[in-house]
Order: C-alpha cells, then structure tokens, then sequence
C-alpha cells in the first residue's frame, strides 16, 4: 500500500493527469485519512478548477466522513459535490463523464445513509426512490436500487427474475450470485460458495447466478451482444465450473432490480421465497454459512 506521504504527492505534485486524484484520495480514504485526503483534493482545486474529476474525488471525502459517523461533514461533502458536479451536465446525459456519475452518484448514496445513520430510514427510502425517477435509465439505477435494498429488501418476497422462474424454488434455500465476466472479486468467491453449496446440499440449496451485459468482452475490446454471451459462457466454464451447472440468467433488469452495482452481490432466499440476506460485495465462507444456516432452523 502506498504511504500518505507518496499519495499526496502523487495526487497534487506537477505530474498529476486525469484519474490521479480520484483514485489518490480514494486511497487517502481507505486509509482514514480523510485530512489528508481533503488537503489534496482543496489543493488540486486550487490549481486546476473545478472540473469533474474533483467533484468525484469530494464525493469520495463524503463516503469517507460517512464511515467514520461524521455526519455534518458527510452531508456537507455529499452537497458539495453535487453542486459542483449537475451544472457540468448541461445538455449531457449523466453517463457522458464518469467522473460526474460517480460525484452524482455517492451524493446521493452519501445523503440517504446520513439520513439513515440519523434514524431517519421512511425520509431515506423516500429520497432515495424520487432520485431512482430521476435517474432511471441510467447507470445510476443499479446504485440508487441497491441503496433502496440495503434499508428495505430484507424481509420482504424476493423480486421476480427474468430468465429464471424463482416460484419453481419454492421450499428451497435460494443463494443468487450477481457475477460479471469481468470480475475478480466473483472469481474470488467461487471457492466460499462451492463450499457452501457441498456443505448445504442435503438440504437442496439452489444456486443462481445472475450476469448481465458490458458491451465488452477480453481485454475491454467492444463486442456484440452474440460474442459477449459466448465470452460469458467461456469465462463461466473456466473459472466457475466448481459451481456446477447453475442458471445463469443474462439481464441487466435483474442488476437493476437487485441493485447489482456491485459484483459479486449476494442475495439468500428462504424457503418461502423471503429475502434473508441482501450483501453487495465478496463475502466469507463462515459469514455465508452462517446465513444458510439460519435460514434453515
């Protein structure tokens, strides 16, 4: 891991180019810096404008302040990059820049897990589904839903999937596995599920595993829907054959309703069709397990 020191100076020193800063603050961040982290971003500011990298990099400083439960700082932060990121929209649409996605995007993350954090958790909902109008048909659909289902899927009948029909489970555990072609955390994870899968299956858990679309196949290079499926089904064969012959449904609806923003995203279902567990990102093999287990006393 980099020091501060060498982050800082990677981030504001005069060789600094596009995707520096971002990415050197999200590293100040993830290391508890958040001081640090601001200094850069004020400094870089001070030298090149306001520009859409450094509204990413504020909304970073808000996720961080967040984290570490402050919440005026977080919500400050959260507006902040809002500001400064919606005028530089202009006629564009939100996906022209991803610099301006990710600022809109954890502005409104930020601001609904203050709320939340405040108890505030109907306003949070309320918030987060006016911003889900806003911005549906964007990329910021898959992270609003899955801010939603943070506060509210737990609990509640699983949403219905395309391509696979979740009614034909009914009286089995169900563990969905949200995947892309692209993902390294995914691949990560095939041994804690393939493990939970032999551990449980006397009690007939299902494994489904949702993937969806990019437009690109090895290396990034463009690719049309028919040659993206195949990369899916040579990656799926190579990397997670332990999972056995799962379902793997191809939607980008499903990433939209589950709020897939995040691969992998793990979702576990009763036996009634209940959703018990909703966990964006990789997860362990006891944690897992754990879950399963409970869903089956």
């Amino acid at each position: 891991m980099r020091s501060i020191a060498a982050v800082l100076a990677f981030v504001v020193g005069p060789a600094c180019v596009w995707g520096q800063l971002a990415d050197g603050v999200r590293v100040l961040v993830e290391q508890n810096d958040l001081a640090t982290a601001e200094r850069a971003v004020r400094a870089a500011r001070a030298k090149g404008g306001a520009t859409p990298e450094v509204a990413a990099a504020i909304s970073w400083l808000g996720r961080g302040a967040l984290a570490a439960r402050q919440l005026d700082r977080a919500e400050a932060y959260a507006t902040e990059a809002r500001n400064l990121a919606l005028p530089m929209l202009g006629v564009r649409g939100i996906d022209a820049d991803p610099w301006l996605a990710t600022a809109v995007g954890a502005s409104i993350e930020v601001h609904a897990g203050v709320l939340a954090a405040r108890g505030e958790i109907p306003e949070a909902l309320a918030f987060l589904r006016q911003q889900l109008k806003t911005w549906t048909g964007t990329s910021l659909t898959e992270r609003i839903s899955k801010n939603i289902n943070l506060l509210n899927l737990e609990g509640k009948p699983a949403p219905a999937l395309e391509g696979v029909s979740l009614l034909a489970l009914r009286g089995r555990p169900v563990l969905l596995f949200f995947w892309a072609h692209w993902c390294p955390d995914c691949k990560a994870d095939v041994p804690v599920i393939a493990a939970v899968q032999r551990r449980f299956a006397a009690q007939r858990l299902a494994l489904v595993g949702p993937t969806r679309l990019y437009g690109y196949a090895a290396g990034g290079e463009p690719a049309t829907p028919q040659a993206e499926r195949q990369y899916i089904e040579l990656i799926r064969q190579h990397y997670y054959a332990p999972l056995g012959a799962f379902p793997a449904p191809v939607s980008r609806a499903n990433f939209q309703t589950y709020g897939a923003s995040t691969t992998p995203t793990i979702v576990l279902l009763d036996g009634g069709g209940i959703v018990r567990y909703y966990h964006p990102g990789a997860v362990t093999e006891a944690e897992l397990s754990a879950r399963v287990q409970a869903v089956l006393r």
